[in-house]
């Protein structure tokens, strides 16, 4: 699930990109989380619509989550790429896995911060960074980049916040929880859109069916997987998805776009697998006796 949200994610910057040409941020940011909404409750409903399967007092939570899951970081990523260079989007949503470690450390149970994931988590961003390159910090030359740059850290910042958020809720299900938090989105967001861009505009076709794909996938379909990430394995292994983002979208580029193959992309590669086995190694050792031992008959 890991992969697939790196590789999802990782072709939603293009997708943006191509959706500004003809589209204010504001309503990008509606479009996607309204698509996405419509398409989660409805699967929610058709399951019975049940949220908590115990205690009910978390609603609170579920409201913050809507905010900083969805809302927060879509304005935000929607209206600072316009400012700043893809590159450094990209090097941006890699410091969720930076931030996502103190905090998960001191709110999070089992999740302590040790020297080994530390120094995974440090080697796989500095493989984002080379995967990158220099051009991800070189100005954009727009008069509003730094508040563009700051606005792809606050996103990032909301994602840490909302996924450790999220695994300190009571037992709840997880297509309710994957929709709650996006009604709670799209309430907040499209007034907002309409009260500062105006009434929604008419694009093309094109344009509106990258809206949709941006809703129905990168953000219905990958945020529940997000929800059954974090609710399984916990927040710093969901936080593992931004350093692929990146990778991935270098890879689509070089793959779709026909954009030239640098040798240093598999240095980066090596660098961004090894921190993750680096940092996760205490984890997939014991993924890998599980199935190990999934594999032999009992004895008797």
């Amino acid at each position: 699930m890991v992969a697939i949200l790196g590789l999802i994610w990782g072709a939603t910057f293009l997708l943006i990109e191509i959706a500004l040409t003809e589209l204010p941020p504001l309503w990008i940011a509606s479009g996607r989380i309204s698509f996405a909404m419509v398409l989660t409750v409805a699967v929610w409903r058709l399951r019975g619509g049940a949220l908590f399967l115990t205690e009910r007092t978390a609603w609170p939570s579920l409201a913050l989550i809507g905010a900083l899951a969805s809302a927060l970081p879509f304005t935000l990523l929607a209206w600072g790429q316009q400012f700043v260079t893809a590159g450094f989007a990209g090097v941006s949503m890699a410091g969720v896995a930076l931030m996502v470690l103190p905090l998960a450390h001191f709110l999070v149970p089992g999740e302590r911060m040790h020297w080994r994931r530390a120094i995974g988590f440090l080697i796989g961003f500095a493989g984002v960074v080379l995967l990158i390159g220099g051009q991800a910090f070189v100005s954009s030359g727009a008069a509003m980049e730094p508040l563009g740059r700051a606005a792809c850290v606050g996103a990032a910042a909301c994602y840490a916040v909302s996924s450790v958020t999220m695994r300190r809720l009571p037992p709840i299900d997880p297509i309710g929880l994957a929709a709650v938090p996006l009604m709670v989105g799209t309430a907040l967001v499209v007034p907002m859109a309409w009260a500062v861009e105006g009434p929604p505009p008419m694009p093309s076709q094109s344009i509106l069916a990258i809206v949709a794909l941006l809703g129905l996938v990168p953000t219905a379909g990958a945020n529940l997987l997000r929800v059954l990430v974090i609710r399984s394995a916990g927040p710093v292994f969901m936080s593992l998805v931004n350093y692929q983002v990146p990778m991935w979208s270098v890879v689509l580029g070089v793959l779709l776009l026909g954009e030239p193959f640098e040798p240093s992309l598999l240095a980066a590669m090596g660098l961004i697998l090894a921190g993750l086995l680096v940092s996760q190694w205490g984890a997939l050792r014991r993924l890998m006796a599980r199935h190990t031992t999934m594999g032999h008959p009992p004895a008797h």
